[in-house]
């Protein structure tokens, strides 16, 4: 039997958990100042509901709470991020610059772009493994699902990326 969590152990799970929660929301969201207000945010929830949460599932509900958050968050900045696209295509601001940081600010959008229209859980998986250089095992432990699936995930978001981009990564 699972014993519930008590205020003595939050500090040891919040400094178990929390860069891996944050790293989780980052894929999601792209923004290292959200991903860190979205952590926070889930182990505050964390502590609201400590005495209900067994220590032996608090690593998934944890991802649980900051997948929520981060969709919710999603769901209300739809229209920014749809801006923040267009933004990123061009604008006056680019023409004053060198060849060179023109074309790889367009391709840096080109990469945005791709990487947003990857499915979710392609995205989230292949950034997992890509920026953080997790192995795969870690991504499956952490996702709750089997080191095949986070193999065919990668391999997936490479494909699409490749198709998308014509550049192998």
């Amino acid at each position: 039997m699972s014993e519930s969590l008590d205020e003595n152990t939050f500090k040891l799970t919040f400094d178990t958990h929390y860069p891996a929660i944050r790293n989780f929301i980052y894929y999601k969201t792209g923004d290292m100042d959200l991903a860190e207000d979205l952590a926070q945010e889930t182990f505050i929830k964390l502590w609201e509901r400590l005495s209900e949460v067994k220590s032996a599932t608090v690593k998934s509900y944890l991802y649980t709470i900051a997948n929520n958050l981060a969709l919710n968050h999603f769901k209300h900045q739809k229209v920014v991020l749809n801006f923040q696209i267009d933004t990123l295509k061009g604008g006056p601001e680019l023409s004053n610059s060198p060849q060179y940081q023109l074309e790889l600010k367009e391709f840096d959008g080109r990469l945005q772009e791709a990487l947003n229209s990857l499915p979710e859980k392609v995205r989230v998986t292949f950034l997992m493994n890509r920026v953080d250089k997790m192995k795969y095992q870690e991504i499956a432990n952490a996702l709750d699902i089997s080191v095949k699936g986070v193999q065919k995930r990668v391999k997936k978001a490479l494909d699409l990326l490749n198709e998308k981009l014509q550049y192998r990564l």
